[in-house]
């Protein structure tokens, strides 16, 4: 099922007829990491040449089609501002058809980027959220949709409407193909999941709670289906393991016997390095951001930690302030970075030069951008910018 608007180019001319950004290397040596200081998709178009199937990992935040203009104080920089002597950090104008297909054309790219173990997360609000997930069905596949993540953003307010407040954004989490990387997430056990799902406690005083030792469906033939110590499957279900796997888990004393005679495997909590994540995250934005919609870098190191490996390269097209770009180095990842905005990129270059030594690398990242930006005072806030990225 494909969404229908007016103007939608196909596939190949997008990727035919965008033009390629003329980039230039400002500092560096050529080679490593990216910042980019130019529109993400000509970026896009140049980086095919090189990169074609060698992105593991794309998180994106772009605009959310709010039709609004979004400053920063020239006095703090750290305090969002709707003064009209504050200057614009982006703007996201961008609306209906036009969004749809503006973001449409970068998310071909990106998949053309992705390599076949790569996933890519997207951040949006819930306005426009669901129109964006047809798209992206349409791009990735939807056999490729993974989870539609709610992330609980700010703390609930008080707000006067007819309507339940809102303290929530989206993340569709999307795959290349069926072979992506994955390294199941885990997050620490509270007190009270402790209490609720380990109640009993062994001689040793170690807390455990035990599991079935069968599993749904049927074997005709083999040992998991065959009687053991007496026992046999319940109908319908199969031993998880043969007798001879039973009978270690026996020795070592992993097996508990119900007083109705059923065999129940012990997990023992202090074997356990958490419990599963869940479609549900909390991860607040920074109450004093460095640049407009700046999102938590907790979350990009979870996200980055949860579907890439040490080594693998992670993309932002929408950089903004340079988050994800400071979490992937920071996690010894490499990355690529993307924006338009000129005070984005000079809060992203201070960012990531801030880094510690110590850590995968300090500042070794090429600085490059387009040729008409190349005159740009990066160094100081721009009293007007025509960005329409986000990060």
């Amino acid at each position: 099922m494909f969404i229908s608007y007016d103007n939608k180019k196909s596939e190949r001319e997008i990727l035919e007829n965008t033009l390629e950004a003329k980039l230039s290397l400002v500092s560096g040596q050529g080679t490593g990491n990216k910042l980019i200081h130019a529109d993400n998709l000509s970026a896009l178009k140049t980086l095919l040449k090189e990169y074609r199937g060698k992105v593991d990992l794309i998180y994106i935040d772009p605009p959310f089609a709010t039709n609004g203009h979004f400053k920063i104080s020239e006095n703090r920089a750290n305090t969002i501002s709707s003064s009209s002597g504050d200057a614009i950090a982006y703007s996201d104008t961008l609306v209906g058809a036009d969004f749809l297909e503006f973001l449409r054309e970068r998310l071909i790219f990106l998949r053309e980027l992705l390599s076949d173990r790569g996933s890519i997360y997207l951040h949006i609000d819930y306005k426009i959220g669901h129109y964006v997930k047809l798209i992206m069905d349409e791009v990735f596949g939807r056999e490729m949709f993974k989870n539609d993540i709610a992330r609980i953003k700010c703390n609930p307010k008080n707000f006067q409407r007819n309507a339940y407040g809102n303290i929530k954004d989206l993340i569709l989490f999307y795959s290349k193909s069926t072979n992506s990387t994955w390294n199941d997430p885990k997050i620490a056990f509270s007190d009270d999941d402790v209490n609720r799902l380990f109640k009993k406690v062994d001689k040793d005083g170690r807390k455990y709670t035990t599991i079935p030792m069968h599993a749904p469906g049927e074997t005709a033939n083999g040992n998991t289906g065959k009687e053991w110590r007496g026992v046999k499957p319940p109908k319908g279900r199969h031993w998880r393991s043969g007798p001879a796997l039973f009978e270690e888990w026996d020795k070592q004393g992993l097996i508990e016997w119900s007083i109705n005679g059923v065999p129940r495997k012990k997990i023992f909590i202090d074997e356990r390095s958490g419990k599963k994540m869940q479609d549900i995250w909390e991860f607040k934005d920074p109450q004093y951001p460095k640049y407009p919609t700046e999102k938590n870098i907790d979350l990009l190191k979870f996200i980055i930690n949860s579907s890439s490996d040490k080594g693998d390269l992670v993309l932002d097209c929408f950089c903004g302030s340079g988050t994800t770009l400071v979490a992937a180095q920071e996690l010894n990842r490499n990355w690529i970075g993307i924006d338009k905005s000129e005070h984005a990129i000079r809060v992203a270059k201070e960012r990531l030069q801030s880094i510690p030594t110590s850590l995968f690398s300090r500042s070794n990242f090429d600085f490059l951008t387009e040729a008409q930006n190349i005159e740009s005072k990066i160094g100081t806030y721009p009293s007007k910018t025509f960005a329409v990225h986000k990060g």
